[in-house]
This record gives structure tokens, C-alpha cells and sequence, in this order.
């Protein structure tokens, strides 16, 4: 009842056209995970509740793939995975070798970060949305994988994002960040409008005085700058923090991350220091003070929430503060370089056909940009959607099976244990060839007219964009936020320029904008 009530509540942060009523929270959700059973000597304890064969009618196959000897094949994968093959080549070589888009491997860091790197891999769009079903799959602690960060690094706390469902914390923190987003939501456009003004400003002057600038750098700022702004009704340059608040998160994001990052240093050397062990989180301890310190500062109205709903204030920031550096810097940072990527890639007929579609569209809202302007811009929705489709933010996903499973792919039933780790490659499960057409391409109007049925398959908060988040499941508090400021993105972009050319580098997060033409509206 309490999930309908949030549920409905932040429809005003919603897109209409394309969503379907959410369903009421599973009733068994709140279950635990384990329910221990003690038995007599004269009595057997309960089996594992397991899924019934006869609800496939595909045919079994056992699960291809294993995990080779302990600590020594994990090793070869992760040198595999990060050095000889690649990511993406590592899972396409043992999905020929298999003839199967689920199978077993290990997945780093391995040993001795993670002590069981051992994972059944789900590649495909129909074996991949198990990850979602939290009645299935319990989500506590696999945030990040097959390991987890020090608390260290986040005040002590378990987050949000490393919550389970079912535990009660959970619930009462995602209802606060809800609280937030929903309190604030009147900020967001004009925020986004004045802090994004500032980063167009940056660009073209460093093209006038240089030929070039970089979309990442300006990016950065003004992305924390908003979120700062909108969410908090804070300015970062009127603090004791400065300019410096995206280089810390960067920092602080690489103390969690490394042990799956490649950031291109040696192979050897890179293998060895971020790979093997973990950075002290003790070397970033006083820059996280600095921007908890902003975040308490600037948070008491939601901080009194907090409270109310009986959340200490201190675990209440240091949430805040992951749900908004992390969740939210993080996924600029990640997409809006992938989202100028796409498009700049689309070429002149792309750019004329989106700046005369969002053009129209703000004219007739009075020449003011809404949320009812951009539900009538068809195909800079679509653009969007096709970006967190073709190159989703987060791309991997865990769960660990709460009791036997049949899992299906297109071909195949296979059977998981209760208790082993599931792991989904999103991008192979979104440019899945059995569901999309020309799914390796960037399709700007794929998501148009009759191709919003395909929404269902775009999965990158975590969950169907067809579908809600909700205190019982794991998708995204902020996806509509998220997708939002997205669509304002491409918005702003084409309000000002008819067309633009950029150069792609890469960095280890992704890829690398360097604008280098800018062509000014001239209608």
C-alpha cells in the first residue's frame, strides 16, 4: 500500500506517453531471503521451494561453462577480461564456444577482493530481466558485483544501493530520496537550463580561443552544479567547496570501483595495485569529509524528513550524498558523453530533424520549455531512449538466485541452484538481434509511433522503462529525474545549434567529447 501511495505521488516527474500503470509490490517481498527451519531428530528440514519444470516449454539444457581451479582460472579470466580479449570480446568468444547465451565463468576481481568470483552469465534479452524480479533474486550487497566496497567509504553505512528489498531500511531510504525528487521537482528545468546555459557559454568561448573544447571537463561542472542547485538549492562556488566537487567524486567513485576498472595504466602494474588489493579508503577521507560537510549543510529540509521517518540525519547524508554523487553525477558523467556521441554521429539529417521537432514544439508551449513541451518531441524521446539502449550507464547487473530457479533464454531452460550469482552484460541483453532490428546501429527514430512497444527491452535503471520504480523493487529512485535531464540535454542542445561535429577519444569511464564546430541556430 505504501509503495501504490509513493508510487503515484511522484507521477509528476513522469512521461505519460510511454508508461503503464505500475503493479502493486509483490506481497512476498518482504519476506527474508533464508528462513531457517529447525528440525527435530525425527524430522527432515524443509527442501529448497523450487520452480516447477512444466512452466517451460522449452527444452533443458545444462548450464555450459565452469569455473575451472580455484584461484588460478579466475586469474587467467580477469587477464582475460580486462587485457588479452576485452570485456565485450571476452563474453562473445565463450557465447560461440558454447553456442549459448547463458553459461558459467568467473567475472573479476576474483581472489583476493572477492572470494567467489563465480557466476552464471545471462547475455540475451529474455534470460536478462530475471535480475529485476526481486522475489527471485535477492539484490543485497551486489552492487558492484561479486564484491563490496568498504563502508569506510561511505560513513559506515550500507546505502541504499547495496539494500535489499526486503530489509526495512531500505524502504524508508528509497521514500526519502522519493520525498526529495519530489519536493525539489519545480527546480529541475529552470536549473538545468541556467547551469547548462553556463556550460554552452564554456564551450563556445574555448572555440573561439582555441578551436576545440572539451564537453567532458565543462560537463562535469556543470552537471554537479545542477544537481547541487536543483536537488538541494545549493551553489557549490558559494561553499568552501569550490570547483572541487567533480574531482572528488571522481576519486572517490575510483576507490570503489577500481577493483573493476581499467584505467590504462601498465598491465602489470595496474593488475597488481587496483586489481589484487584495495586503495585505502583512509587516502580519501578527508576530501569525502569535504563534500559530506556541503551535503549536510545544504540538506537540512530533507535531513528533517529523515527524521521523521526515523533515520538517523548522518546515515540520511551520507545516502543523500551517494544517491547524488554516484547515482546521479555518475550517470551524467557516464551518459551525457555517450548521448553527444550518438548524435553527433547522426550527422546533419538527424540534427535538422531534432531541432525543428524541439523548436516547434517550445514554440507552441509559448516559447517556454516544459515537461508537457517535450512529450511532444517523438523523436528526441526516441534519441534518447535509443542512447540508454545502445550504450546503458550501468552495464552490469547481479543477483544472487533465492532458491532453485528455471531461468529461459530464446532456445533454452536451464536450472540455477538457489544461492548462486547471476550476472547480466546489459549491452548484450539490449542489442539483442531477436528483439531488435539492426540492433548493433544507433537508430534515432527506432522508438517512434509503433516502436514504443520496444520500450520494454530498454532496461538501464534497472528495470523495464515501461514500468515504475517503487519501494519494493531495485529500479532506479531517480530514473524519471535521470531521463529528464536527459531529454533537456538534447533539448537545450538544438534550442541553440542547428548542427554540430565533435571528435570521439576515450577515457576509461568512456568516451571522450571534444567539440570542434558548433553551428549557432539560424531558424
Amino acid at each position: 500500500m505504501a509503495s501504490s501511495t509513493l508510487s503515484s505521488s511522484f507521477l509528476q516527474l513522469e512521461f505519460p506517453s510511454t508508461k503503464k500503470p505500475s503493479s502493486n509490490i509483490n506481497r512476498l517481498s518482504f519476506i527474508p531471503s533464508q528462513i531457517k527451519v529447525k528440525a527435530s531428530v525425527s524430522e527432515k528440514p524443509f527442501p529448497p521451494i523450487s520452480e516447477p519444470k512444466q512452466l517451460t516449454k522449452l527444452p533443458f539444457r545444462k548450464i555450459p561453462g565452469d569455473y575451472g581451479i580455484p584461484i588460478i582460472t579466475p586469474f587467467q579470466n580477469r587477464l582475460d577480461y580486462f587485457y588479452n580479449q576485452g570485456r565485450d570480446e571476452y563474453f562473445k568468444s565463450r557465447i560461440r564456444k558454447y553456442k549459448s547465451t547463458v553459461f558459467r565463468t568467473n567475472v573479476p576481481p576474483g581472489p583476493p577482493i572477492a572470494s567467489n568470483p563465480n557466476v552464471v552469465v545471462l547475455l540475451d534479452s529474455k534470460s536478462f530481466p530475471i535480475l529485476f524480479d526481486v522475489t527471485k533474486v535477492e539484490k543485497r550487497d551486489v552492487f558492484t558485483g561479486t564484491f563490496m566496497p568498504s563502508t569506510d567509504l561511505t560513513g559506515g553505512y550500507r546505502v541504499l544501493s547495496y539494500l535489499d528489498p526486503s530489509e526495512p531500511k531500505h524502504g524508508l531510504l528509497k521514500r526519502l530520496i522519493f520525498f526529495q525528487l519530489k519536493s525539489r521537482r519545480e527546480h529541475v528545468i529552470p536549473e538545468f537550463r541556467s547551469s547548462y546555459d553556463e556550460l554552452f557559454q564554456t564551450l563556445e568561448n574555448e572555440l573561439a580561443s582555441k578551436g576545440k573544447s572539451s564537453f567532458n571537463d565543462a560537463n562535469d561542472q556543470a552537471g554537479f552544479n545542477f544537481l547541487a542547485r536543483s536537488l538541494f538549492g545549493s551553489n557549490p562556488g558559494d561553499s568552501s567547496l569550490g570547483r572541487d566537487g567533480p574531482s572528488i567524486v571522481q576519486k572517490w567513485v575510483l576507490f570503489q570501483l577500481s577493483p573493476i576498472l581499467k584505467l590504462g595504466l601498465p598491465q602489470f602494474l595496474e593488475d597488481t595495485i587496483i586489481h589484487t588489493f584495495r586503495l585505502p579508503p583512509s587516502l580519501i577521507k578527508k576530501d569525502y569529509q569535504r563534500l559530506y560537510d556541503f551535503f549536510y549543510q545544504s540538506s537540512g529540509f530533507v535531513l528533517d524528513e529523515a527524521e521523521r521517518l526515523g533515520i538517523s540525519r548522518e546515515e540520511a547524508c551520507h545516502n543523500l550524498l551517494f544517491a547524488t554523487c554516484f547515482n546521479s553525477f555518475g550517470g551524467m558523467k557516464l551518459f551525457f558523453p555517450n548521448l553527444m556521441k550518438w548524435i553527433g554521429r547522426g550527422g546533419m539529417k538527424l540534427h535538422t530533424q531534432l531541432a525543428m521537432e524541439i523548436r516547434t514544439a517550445v514554440r507552441s508551449a509559448g516559447g517556454v520549455v516544459t515537461m508537457a513541451a517535450m512529450e511532444n518531441m517523438p523523436l528526441m524521446k526516441s534519441v534518447v531512449y535509443e542512447a540508454f539502449r545502445i550504450d546503458p550507464p550501468v552495464p552490469l547487473q547481479f543477483g544472487k538466485a533465492k532458491r532453485n530457479l528455471v531461468i529461459e533464454s530464446h532456445e533454452h531452460a536451464y536450472e540455477v541452484k538457489e544461492g548462486e550469482m547471476l550476472f547480466g552484460y546489459q549491452p548484450f541483453a539490449t542489442k539483442d538481434p531477436k528483439v531488435f532490428d539492426r540492433a548493433e546501429e544507433f537508430v534515432g527514430d527506432r522508438f517512434v509511433g509503433e516502436g514504443e512497444k520496444l520500450l520494454k527491452h530498454v532496461v538501464w535503471s534497472n528495470g523495464p522503462e515501461t514500468e515504475n520504480s517503487s519501494v519494493g523493487n531495485k529500479q532506479c529512485a531517480g530514473k524519471d529525474f535521470v531521463m529528464l535531464f536527459s531529454r533537456l540535454l538534447v533539448v537545450e542542445l538544438f534550442m541553440r545549434y542547428d548542427s554540430f561535429e565533435i571528435q570521439v577519444g576515450t577515457t576509461p569511464l568512456g568516451p571522450s567529447i571534444t567539440i570542434t564546430s558548433l553551428k549557432r541556430s539560424s531558424f
